[in-house]
């Protein structure tokens, strides 16, 4: 497997020498926010974690090569190149890997690279789910079959107000994955702290997730755990606000016919739209967040 693999040597001499290390995510720099904000984004969430005492491996797919760990000169390509890369998910790596492709990587495939280099803690902004009419579509998201099966902690700000989240969790529940929330009972919605939904446990102190981590990791458990940390107070939005904008994007998106991996980018450009703008500051500002607790945690793990 590692034949595929690069890890960037300041991200492989951390892991040799115990030094923390958090795996970010790629496709929010190429579908996630237009350029150059994408990439100035990415830069400032690489010097937040590595601010809080951890290394950051930006973790992509380039020329076919599984990156854990990606230059400035790479992230810079990444967001410049924006949604012409492929959003490469768990079924699009052999392909990709085989023509020697590029591929921005999602959460689950960030997960997978970030398990292949020994790298435990990944912070994210948020996490896919089950959709809305998920019933009758079947578009639930491949995030949630990589938190069944593989060891990685997911630092997020919750899932996104455009999926079902009572039947994110349920589904979550069923796979037997834990959904810790970070000083908060509540499950965040992303955008905003709030969505009427309890998690299943809240933990206050990175050190007490670490704790938690471990013991899962120490009695074999498969699968990962999904950390929830609600957006600063400050940069939340009201949840009428973004619901509304929610709705009327995922109204437009069906009369359209935009459906699979192409809906979450539609929807998030459409929401910027209606909310002029705000929403990309609290996606920033939520990163950002994640980011600090994701190197506070994964320093934690590394003294246990």
């Amino acid at each position: 497997m590692k034949q595929y693999l690069d890890i960037a040597s300041e991200v492989q001499e951390a892991l040799n020498k115990g030094i923390p290390v958090v795996a970010l995510e790629s496709t929010i720099i190429s579908h996630g926010m237009p350029y150059p904000q994408n990439v100035e984004t990415a830069v400032r969430v690489e010097q937040t974690i590595r601010e809080n005492g951890a290394v950051p491996a930006t973790i992509a797919i380039i020329g076919g090569r599984l990156k854990a760990g990606c230059s400035r000169e790479e992230i810079e390509y990444l967001g410049k190149m924006g949604q012409t890369i492929t959003k490469a998910s768990r079924r699009d790596l052999p392909v990709l890997v085989a023509r020697k492709e590029d591929g921005a990587t999602t959460v689950t495939t960030t997960m997978m690279i970030a398990a292949m280099a020994g790298i435990k803690v990944f912070a994210t902004g948020g996490i896919g789910g089950v959709h809305r009419g998920a019933a009758v579509t079947m578009d639930i998201s491949a995030d949630l079959e990589e938190l069944a099966q593989t060891q990685v902690m997911v630092i997020c700000a919750g899932a996104k107000s455009i999926l079902d989240l009572g039947l994110t969790l349920e589904y979550l529940e069923t796979k037997g994955v834990p959904v810790i929330g970070y000083g908060t009972e509540e499950l965040p919605a992303f955008y905003t702290r709030h969505s009427g939904f309890k998690v299943d446990y809240r933990i206050d102190s990175p050190e007490e997730l670490a704790a938690a981590f471990k013991v899962k990791t120490d009695l074999g458990l498969r699968g990962g755990m999904l950390v929830t940390n609600p957006i600063p107070e400050e940069y939340s939005m009201p949840a009428e606000v973004i619901n509304k904008a929610i709705d009327a994007a995922i109204e437009e998106s069906e009369r359209l016919g935009i459906h699979g991996k192409q809906c979450t980018p539609f929807l998030l450009a459409k929401v910027k739209e209606l909310t002029g703008g705000e929403s990309l500051t609290a996606n920033i500002e939520l990163v950002l967040n994640n980011a600090r607790l994701a190197a506070k945690t994964a320093l934690a793990l590394t003294k246990l």
